[in-house]
């Protein structure tokens, strides 16, 4: 039936022995010694209601899980909270100090911005709040921790400006997921901006509401489409952003708008959230067309910020900028790049 392998919802309970959640349970040992199951993808949503329920990092190795700390950081940061860049750096990098343990694999963290729960992309960046009345339930069902913004008007709005603004941090979002070590997860319909109407807990509308509209898409839908058929093929074809070990030999360096790399009390520094992250390694095949040095600068500041990039003989070239999607590789001139607000930008 070209089944690939199963999402467990609520998976936490496929661990739970007598004595609480167990890696090596009986439901786990016998999936791991099965010949056919052993061999295909299994995902779990590591969290149930239950006791004990919360096991991000848990499920043994094999497994994938559902990671909820890069969703939360991740719509965090590109909100420009305080306080969320040292998380940011480890989830962008596949959540090592969760997922490097046991011979687990960075893709065991399947890296998510939205899901069938929850806001859809486009309403994360356009509802503070949930609007569920038509759930008739008061609006008291979903989630109320959404960490969404809607840049000044809530829900659809014929300004200008905010719409622009709305734009671009999808693309920055999408950019960050795509870029991101770890399994990329994207929900269907996000690619070209599908709206609930504020409705963050649409299981039980069989409406307007809850279906997937594929025509008739404004141009400003068929343009993110495109963008992110782009982010797809960009990290398709170049293996440094989708690294498959953690000890593969990667440098990793992370930079401040100044060109140097992070010191501790920048790290420490609440406000500090425009960050570049350096990747280097050093490719077998020499002329492959593969990248061996690329550098991803994010800013969710409000505001465009000077950066200082490092000093390389070939000079860098910008291949992505969402402040920019339409644009073409050009080579930049001078060492000073100015980071558009709230945005990102890929170099090689």
């Amino acid at each position: 039936m070209h089944v690939d392998g199963f999402r467990f919802d609520l998976g936490t309970i496929l661990g739970r022995e007598p004595e609480g959640f167990d890696q090596r349970g009986g439901f786990f040992d016998a999936v791991g010694q099965d010949p056919v199951l052993a061999k295909v993808k299994l995902i779990g949503e590591p969290w149930d209601i239950g006791p004990g329920g919360y096991q991000v990092g848990g499920f043994p190795p094999g497994w994938a899980e559902w990671n909820d700390k890069y969703r939360d950081t991740v719509r965090d940061y590109w909100k420009d909270q305080d306080g969320t860049t040292q998380d940011f750096a480890a989830r962008v990098l596949g959540s090592g100090d969760v997922y490097d343990l046991r011979g687990r694999r960075p893709w065991a963290g399947v890296n998510f911005i939205t899901a069938h729960d929850g806001f859809t992309l486009n309403d994360l960046v356009s509802y503070n709040d949930k609007h569920n009345d038509a759930n008739q339930e008061d609006n008291q069902d979903g989630h109320s921790d959404n960490r969404s913004f809607n840049y000044g008007v809530e829900g659809p709005t014929e300004d200008e400006g905010i719409n622009l603004a709305r734009e671009r941090q999808k693309r920055n979002l999408l950019a960050t997921l795509f870029l991101s070590h770890g399994t990329p997860m994207l929900l269907a319909g996000d690619e070209f901006g599908r709206s609930q109407m504020g409705n963050n807990n649409g299981y039980c509308q069989d409406s307007d509401l809850s279906w997937v509209h594929w025509d008739g898409l404004p141009a400003s839908a068929e343009a993110l489409r495109e963008f992110t058929k782009k982010l797809i093929a960009l990290r398709h074809a170049q293996p440094i952003l989708r690294r498959e070990n953690w000890r593969d030999g990667m440098v990793v360096s992370w930079l401040n708008p100044g060109g140097g790399e992070q010191t501790d009390e920048q790290w420490a520094d609440a406000g500090s959230t425009t960050i570049g992250l350096r990747l280097e390694r050093r490719q077998t095949e020499r002329d492959s067309g593969l990248w061996e040095d690329v550098l991803i600068l994010f800013n969710p500041h409000d505001g465009d910020v000077s950066f200082l990039l490092p000093q390389i003989d070939s000079g860098w070239t910008v291949v992505l900028e969402t402040a920019d999607p339409d644009g073409h590789a050009r080579a930049v001139d001078g060492s000073n790049y100015v980071l558009t607000s709230r945005s990102l930008v890929v170099l090689k």
